[in-house]
């Protein structure tokens, strides 16, 4: 948001938002030496971790072209919905009553904070829906993916060659659409390095670290906390309001958390 507000391109702060970030986790992984895994575990995850990335906020960013944002956010909040029905159908993870309790008490979350799209007294776009819930469907099979790909691994390497990957396609996209550019001002270039290492290294790194504990269904669900912070830091820096519905919302949501780590505690003196 920062970084718009200077007239900066969407492509060019995609671009070094991710290629920043590669270079942030090579350094934290250890230098280029450290990234050195098999050619074949290498190209997918460039491809499908990099390439996924990349999709699933182009997919989202087409979305908002045709739907409000709060509309897009809860449209593309399903996508713990998505985790659920996949891991069930490959029979990869058990959904039981507790794991969908929380689901549904995050929808309610999302839905206390943005709305929803039945919300809204002006017709939804088709195609926006279509948009987001593919983008969402996309997330759905990628958080899965992310967590088979890393198998091995070690969380920063695999966050380095994902960024590297997302990196490389918005080069393309931008040098393609000749939205591509360096010459951008200071402070959206701070903005830039801000989200390079806080909102993109070091939240991918944690993702990962999560995915590899709690598997994709748990994880998925966690996720949905981040609207919540979203806000709350939009309102820290940017000044915007904080309205009530926000902390009912993000209240919800650290229920199902809550409700969760409950069950994951239990399972654990089970054993």
């Amino acid at each position: 948001m920062l970084a718009r507000r200077t007239g900066a391109p969407l492509s060019s702060i995609l671009a070094w938002r991710f290629l920043l970030a590669a270079l942030f986790l090579i350094i934290a992984a250890g230098g280029v030496g450290a990234l050195r895994i098999p050619r074949a575990q290498t190209v997918r995850v460039l491809l499908i971790g990099g390439g996924g990335q990349a999709l699933i906020s182009f997919l989202a960013l087409r979305a908002l072209d045709h739907l409000p944002a709060g509309t897009n956010a809860f449209l593309f909040y399903t996508y713990p919905a998505w985790v659920a029905i996949f891991a069930f159908a490959a029979g990869t993870e058990r959904v039981d009553a507790r794991r969908l309790v929380a689901l549904a008490i995050s929808f309610a979350g999302i839905a206390a904070m943005v709305g929803t799209p039945w919300s809204d007294t002006t017709n939804v776009p088709v195609i926006g829906v279509l948009l987001s819930l593919s983008a969402a469907a996309c997330y759905g099979l990628y958080i899965p993916a992310l967590g088979r790909l890393q198998q091995g691994i070690r969380p920063v390497v695999v966050s380095a060659y994902v960024a590297l990957g997302a990196g490389i396609v918005h080069v393309i996209v931008g040098a393609v659409t000749g939205a591509l550019t360096a010459r951008l001002e200071l402070g959206a270039w701070a903005s830039i390095a801000g989200f390079a290492f806080i909102g993109t290294a070091l939240a991918f790194l944690l993702f990962l670290r999560g995915l590899a504990v709690l598997g994709p269904v748990r994880t998925a669900i966690v996720s949905t906390i981040e609207p919540f912070f979203t806000t709350v830091l939009g309102a820290l820096v940017l000044a915007q309001p904080l309205p009530g519905s926000t902390l009912a919302g993000g209240a919800l949501i650290a229920l199902a958390v809550i409700l969760l780590q409950y069950r994951a505690r239990n399972e654990e003196r089970g054993r």
